[in-house]
C-alpha cells in the first residue's frame, strides 16, 4: 500500500512538472495583443449601444413552433402505441404504462436519461456558473452531475436482482419497513419532483418570456404545460423513450451550430459576429476581470474558490435529485434486466457533454461579448435567472438565434416535463392509492398472493397454499382479451375469469385515476410556477437547495438496497432529521456570514461568497448527518441479524409482484431459465445474483473509476496551470468539441439502430409464429422434431414459440 502510494505521488509529481514546463512554453512563445485593440470602438467617451436585447420573436410563430411540438410529439405518440401493440404484442394494462414492457434497449435508455437529465436548468444554470467563474465552471457543472449518474448504475443493478418485480424504489421501502417509513419517503419523492419541476418550469418560462414578445409568464407556463400533459398522457412512459430520442438530436444540433458560431465560424465581419475563433475568444476573455475568488481575478483558472465549492454543493444536490427522484427508477424498470446498466453509463458519459460544451461556448461567449461592448449584456438578477444564453443567442444570430434558443428550451422541458409528471403519477398510483387509500386487498405482508390472499413459496402451508397462476397461462383471460378485442362498442364487456377478471377490472380503474393524475398532475404545475414567480425565488437559489431538502434521503435510500441490517426507524429518522439539521445549519451559518437574520439576503447570491458558503455547509450537513444518524440507528436498534433473517429481508423485497404479468416470466426468458407456470416459482437469489455478477461488477468499477477521475485527478492536473494560454485554451476547446462530437454520433446512431434492428427481429418473430400456427397438420411433427429448445405445444396441441 505504501509502495502504490509512493509511486502515485511520483506520477502527480511529473504532471505537474509537465504542466508547469507546458505552460512557461506556451506563455513565453504567445504575445495578447492589447486589450484597446480589440475592444468595440468608442464615440467619444460613450462606448457604441450593445446590440438591442429586446425580444423580437412574434406571439405568433412562438405558438406555431409549439403547435408544431404537439403535433409531432401526438403522431410519435400514437405511432410508439401502434408499434407496441402490434409489433411486440404488449398487454394493455396499467403496467406497460409505467414500464413500457420493461424490454426497453440500452441504447434509447441512454438517450431517454440524456433527455431527462437535460433540465432548462442544464442549459442555463450551467452557462450561468460559466458566466460568474469562468472557464472551470462548466466543468464542475458537468462533473457533479455526471457523478450521480455514473453511480446510479450500481443501484440499478440491485434494483433489478432483489425487487425485479417492484415498478418504484418506494415499493422496496414498503416491502422492508411497513407504512410509516414508506410515507416518509414518498413526501421526500414528491418534494424532489416538486423542485425539478421547478426549477424546469422556472428556467423554460424565464427564457420564452424574454425571447417572445407579448408572451406572458401565464401563458408560457400554460403552453410549456400543455405539451407537457400531451405527451405523458397519450403515450404514458414508452412514448417518453420515443420523444427523448428527438429532443436529444435537437439539443445537440442547436448546441452544434452555437459551438461553431462562437469558436469555428472564423472572423469576419466583427459587427455581425464579434466572436468566430477560439483566439478572438480567448483575447476578449483575457481582458475581463473576474471574481475576487479566481487566481489573479482571471476566468482562465481553474484556482477558483467559487468554482470549487459550487463543485460539492453540485455534487450533493445531484445525489439527492437523481437518487431520490422516480423518474430514473421507472427508466430503470422499463429497460432490459442487463442493459439497463449500460445504458446508464453511457448517459453519464454521452451527457457530460451537454453542460459542459454548451457552458464553455455560451458562457465564455458572455464573457468575451461583455469585453467588446464595453459593458455586461445582463444584469447579476438576469444572470442568476438563467438568461445567459438566449442573450449571447440573441448577440450573435438575432432573431435565428432566438427561435433556435426557443426550440432547445421547448424540448428540454417537454422531456423531464414529461417524465416528472409520470413519475408523480407513478407514486400516486403504486404507492398512495394501491396501497394507503383504496388496495385491491389488505395483505399483513408482501409474501401473501393478492388475488386469494394465501401465502406463497416458502411461507406457505400445504394446507392453505396460494396456487393461482399467471395470465399468461388462463385459457379464461384469453377468452377474455379475444372478446374485448372483437368488441366494436364503446361499453366493452366484463372481465369473465374467475381466477382474474376482479384485479383486472380493479387495475382498469387504476388506469382511469392514472389518466385523471396526469390531468391534474399537468395542471397543478401553472400555479406552482406562478407560485415562485410571486415569491421571487431565482433559479439560482433553488437549484442550490434542492441539496439541502433532500439529500438526507439519499444514504437511507442506497442502504436500503444494500443493507439487510438496515431499520425503518433509521431510515425514517434519517432523512427527517438531516433534513432538519441542513435547514438549521443554512440559517446559522447564513445568519453569521451575512451578520443579521435577513431572508431576502440569505435566497440571494450577492457580490460577495456568503451563500455560497452557506449553502455549501447546509447541503454536506443535511447529506452526511442523514448517513451517520441511518448507520448508528440501525446498529443501535438491530444489533444482531442472523443468516435466515438476511435472506428474509431480500426475499420480501422479491415478493413484490403482479400477478397478471410476474416478473419470473421477463427473467426466465432473458436468461433462459427453465419456466415455471406458478406466480411463487422464480429464479432463486443467488441465481438472480450469478447472473447479474458481471453486470454489478462493471457498474461498480466504470462508476467508482470515472468519479474519481473527474473530481480528483483531472482537477489536480488543471489546477498546475494558473491561467491558460492561449494554445491551452484551444486544447481546452478542442476536447470540448471532440468529446461533444463524439457523443452527438454516438446518442444520435446508436438507439436509432438499436430500436430498428430489435423491431424488424420481433416483426420476424411474430410472422414465424404466424407460420408455425398456421402449418398443416401433416407437417407439426417434423416441425417439432426440428424445433428448437424456444418451441413448445401448448394444451390445445398447437405450437407456439418464445421472443426470446
Amino acid at each position: 500500500m505504501v509502495n502504490m502510494w509512493t509511486k502515485l505521488r511520483k506520477i502527480t509529481f511529473w504532471i505537474l512538472i509537465y504542466q508547469l514546463i507546458l505552460q512557461e512554453n506556451a506563455v513565453s512563445s504567445e504575445e495578447t495583443p492589447g486589450c484597446d485593440s480589440i475592444v468595440r470602438p468608442t464615440n467619444g467617451s460613450l462606448y457604441l449601444p450593445v446590440k438591442p436585447r429586446g425580444s423580437s420573436t412574434s406571439l405568433s410563430l412562438a405558438l406555431t413552433i409549439c403547435a408544431i411540438i404537439l403535433v409531432f410529439i401526438v403522431l410519435v405518440a400514437n405511432g410508439f402505441n401502434l408499434i407496441r401493440k402490434y409489433i411486440y404484442e404488449d398487454k394493455d394494462n396499467l403496467d406497460t404504462d409505467f414500464d413500457a414492457g420493461g424490454r426497453v434497449s440500452s441504447g434509447l435508455t441512454a438517450t431517454t436519461i440524456v433527455s431527462q437529465w437535460t433540465w432548462a436548468a442544464t442549459l442555463l444554470q450551467s452557462s450561468a456558473v460559466a458566466a460568474n467563474n469562468g472557464i472551470s465552471g462548466p466543468f464542475w457543472y458537468a462533473a457533479g452531475a455526471t457523478i450521480p449518474l455514473l453511480m446510479f448504475a450500481t443501484l440499478s443493478v440491485q434494483m433489478k436482482t432483489r425487487a425485479p418485480g417492484a415498478k418504484t424504489f418506494l415499493q422496496v421501502i414498503q416491502a422492508r419497513f411497513g407504512s410509516r417509513p414508506h410515507l416518509v419517503f414518498c413526501f421526500f419523492a414528491l418534494l424532489t419532483n416538486v423542485i425539478v419541476t421547478a426549477m424546469l418550469m422556472l428556467g423554460g418560462c424565464a427564457v420564452l418570456t424574454t425571447l417572445v414578445q407579448g408572451l406572458s409568464l401565464e401563458l408560457a407556463a400554460v403552453t410549456l404545460v400543455t405539451v407537457i400533459g400531451a405527451c405523458t398522457f397519450i403515450g404514458g412512459l414508452g412514448a417518453t423513450f420515443y420523444m427523448s430520442y428527438f429532443n436529444t438530436t435537437i439539443v445537440f444540433v442547436v448546441m452544434f451550430i452555437f459551438l461553431i458560431k462562437v469558436y469555428h465560424e472564423g472572423e469576419g465581419d466583427q459587427e455581425r459576429n464579434p466572436l468566430g475563433s477560439i483566439e478572438r475568444v480567448y483575447d476578449l476573455v483575457s481582458c475581463s476581470e473576474g471574481p475576487e475568488g479566481n487566481h489573479a481575478r482571471s476566468y482562465l483558472t481553474f484556482l477558483s474558490s467559487d468554482s470549487i465549492m459550487f463543485g460539492i454543493i453540485n455534487i450533493v444536490g445531484n445525489f439527492g435529485t437523481v437518487f431520490v427522484d422516480q423518474s430514473y427508477w421507472q427508466s430503470s424498470v422499463a429497460a432490459k434486466p442487463r442493459e439497463g446498466m449500460w445504458g446508464f453509463l453511457a448517459a453519464g458519459l454521452v451527457w457530460f457533454s451537454i453542460p459542459f460544451t454548451f457552458a464553455t461556448t455560451m458562457g465564455m461567449g458572455y464573457i468575451a461579448l461583455g469585453t467588446y461592448y464595453g459593458e455586461p449584456l445582463l444584469s447579476n438578477a438576469e444572470v442568476s435567472a438563467g438568461l445567459v444564453p438566449p442573450a449571447v443567442a440573441q448577440s450573435l444570430m438575432g432573431k435565428a438565434g432566438e427561435t433556435l434558443m426557443v426550440l432547445m428550451i421547448l424540448m428540454a422541458v417537454t422531456s423531464t416535463g414529461s417524465a416528472e409528471v409520470m413519475a408523480i403519477t407513478s407514486i400516486i398510483v403504486y404507492d398512495l392509492y394501491q396501497i394507503h387509500l383504496k388496495p385491491f386487498r389488505r395483505l399483513t405482508d408482501s409474501n401473501c398472493c393478492i388475488l386469494c390472499g394465501k401465502s406463497r413459496g416458502r411461507m406457505a402451508n400445504r394446507r392453505d397454499q396460494c396456487e393461482c397462476s399467471s395470465m399468461t397461462d388462463c385459457i379464461a383471460c384469453t377468452q377474455d382479451d379475444k372478446a374485448i378485442s372483437e368488441c366494436n362498442r364503446t361499453v366493452k364487456p366484463n372481465f369473465k375469469c374467475k381466477h382474474h377478471g376482479n384485479y383486472r377490472t380493479y387495475l382498469n380503474i387504476l388506469r382511469d385515476k392514472r389518466d385523471w393524475c396526469i390531468v391534474w398532475v399537468a395542471m397543478a404545475i401553472i400555479p406552482l410556477t406562478l407560485l415562485f414567480d410571486i415569491i421571487q425565488v431565482s433559479l439560482e437559489f433553488v437549484y442550490y437547495f434542492m441539496g439541502v431538502l433532500v439529500g438526507s434521503s439519499v444514504f437511507p435510500i442506497i442502504l436500503s438496497m444494500f443493507w439487510a441490517r438496515l431499520t425503518g426507524k433509521a431510515i425514517m429518522y434519517g432523512a427527517i432529521l438531516g433534513c432538519l439539521a441542513g435547514i438549521f445549519s443554512w440559517l446559522l451559518s447564513a445568519s453569521i456570514l451575512n451578520k443579521e437574520f435577513n431572508m431576502s439576503k440569505f435566497i440571494t447570491n450577492s457580490a460577495g461568497n456568503e451563500f455560497e458558503i452557506s449553502m455549501l455547509i447546509a447541503n454536506c450537513v443535511a447529506i452526511f448527518s442523514g448517513a451517520a444518524i441511518t448507520i448508528i440507528m440501525s446498529f443501535v436498534t438491530k444489533r444482531h441479524i442472523s443468516e435466515f433473517e438476511t435472506a428474509e429481508t431480500w426475499e420480501k423485497t422479491r415478493d413484490i409482484d403482479n400477478p397478471l404479468s410476474p416478473w419470473p416470466e421477463l427473467y426466465i426468458r432473458e436468461f433462459h431459465i427453465t419456466e415455471m407456470k406458478l406466480v411463487y416459482n422464480r429464479p432463486s437469489l443467488e441465481q438472480m445474483m450469478t447472473e447479474f455478477k458481471k453486470t454489478n461488477i462493471i457498474a461498480f468499477i466504470v462508476g467508482s473509476t470515472t468519479t474519481i477521475l473527474m473530481i480528483v485527478f483531472w482537477p489536480a492536473v488543471m489546477t498546475a496551470i494558473d491561467i491558460m494560454s492561449q494554445s491551452q485554451f484551444k486544447q481546452w476547446i478542442h476536447l470540448s468539441d471532440v468529446w461533444s462530437f463524439t457523443a452527438g454520433i454516438f446518442i444520435i446512431a446508436t438507439p436509432l439502430f438499436m430500436e430498428i434492428y430489435s423491431i424488424v427481429t420481433q416483426f420476424k418473430h411474430k410472422n414465424a409464429r404466424v407460420r408455425v400456427h398456421a402449418a398443416p397438420e401433416h407437417e407439426l411433427n417434423n416441425i417439432m422434431r426440428s424445433a428448437s429448445p424456444q418451441v413448445k405445444t401448448n394444451s390445445a396441441g398447437q405450437l407456439e414459440q418464445f421472443n426470446v
